[in-house]
């Protein structure tokens, strides 16, 4: 079927509808789309049909647009991801024909997960390893050696759909490459669709920004309080950074002081529990300061769920 803007170009000035355009509005008429259109609504005539031969024509093309979809950032409709839908009424004895768009499938699907993606903030994270979609199956058979770890962290995600935010969070330890930022990427998008808001942290980073926000308070607070109040806040890589008093005593410690018996924090780290204590009783500008790597341990020992994942290293493997 041609353009409509080269039926309308056919169409002699001023004269009545010439033998083409009869053909074209003909052919619409044999259209499967508007018998069925017609069926739906027996008052629509050829009359009607006639003098709205722009919307029909956009209903049908549309329509087969949609029926052979090249995908939303190929759509050669209109208005991207929705399509024209057509509907009759009567209105003082006359037929009138309507028409409005409507959303398609993949347009709801994008929206959706746009929606779901603004509840998630990163920093220094891969935002790959945030927008890939991963089903549970995949997961446990992408490493047996990690089933373990992943059946603990499917369980807590099961948990929270079903009872709520929980107080504890959890401790992924591990090897490097084993998939704990993975799997922590994977519960944040999975809670993301159950209405949870979160920030996952990359830790090296974030604390050496941190310096350059001493000189902003005020960006700051808004990075520390957003930290406090978000439903689910996740450190990556805990133990990496380069610490030093400040961020462990009045950044790191106010945050977790916050948090605890309110809201759940994660962790993924190379350390365990008892080597991450030592990691934070060091810091190069006062050495050891054991009362203070016990302080920060006390709020985050606690309110955790320890998780060992084990397996392959999977960094730089296709």
């Amino acid at each position: 079927m041609e353009s409509l803007g080269e039926m309308l170009k056919a169409w002699p000035t001023g004269r009545a509808i010439t033998e083409q355009a009869e053909q074209k509005l003909t052919e619409l008429l044999a259209e499967p789309l508007v018998g069925k259109l017609r069926e739906k609504y027996p008052e629509l005539d050829e009359h009607t049909i006639k003098i709205n031969l722009s919307r029909v024509y956009q209903y049908v093309t549309e329509y087969r647009s949609c029926s052979n979809c090249p995908g939303l950032e190929k759509c050669p409709n209109d208005f991207e991801g929705h399509y024209t839908l057509l509907s009759c009424d009567t209105v003082n004895g006359y037929t009138q024909l309507n028409d409005r768009k409507a959303a398609c499938k993949r347009f709801i699907a994008r929206q959706k997960e746009d929606h779901i993606r603004s509840r998630i903030r990163s920093f220094y994270i891969d935002e790959k390893a945030l927008q890939r979609g991963y089903s549970s199956d995949e997961i446990l058979t992408n490493d047996l050696e990690r089933a373990k770890a992943v059946g603990q962290v499917l369980r807590y995600i099961d948990r929270t759909k079903e009872h709520g935010l929980q107080e504890e969070g959890l401790y992924l330890a591990g090897r490097f490459g084993t998939g704990k930022t993975f799997l922590m990427c994977y519960l944040l998008n999975e809670l993301a669709k159950a209405g949870y808001s979160g920030v996952i942290v990359y830790m090296p980073d974030f604390v050496e920004d941190l310096k350059s926000l001493m000189h902003e308070p005020g960006k700051l607070k808004e990075t520390v309080e957003m930290m406090k109040e978000t439903d689910l806040l996740i450190f990556d890589d805990m133990g990496a950074e380069n610490l030093n008093p400040w961020v462990r005593d009045h950044v790191l410690g106010a945050i977790l002081n916050y948090r605890m018996q309110r809201k759940p924090t994660f962790y993924t780290s190379n350390y365990e529990l008892e080597a991450l204590e030592q990691h934070f009783s060091f810091t190069s500008k006062d050495g050891d300061e054991l009362h203070k790597g016990q302080r920060i341990m006390d709020r985050i020992r606690p309110y955790v769920e320890v998780v060992m994942v084990t397996g392959e290293n999977k960094r730089g493997r296709k």
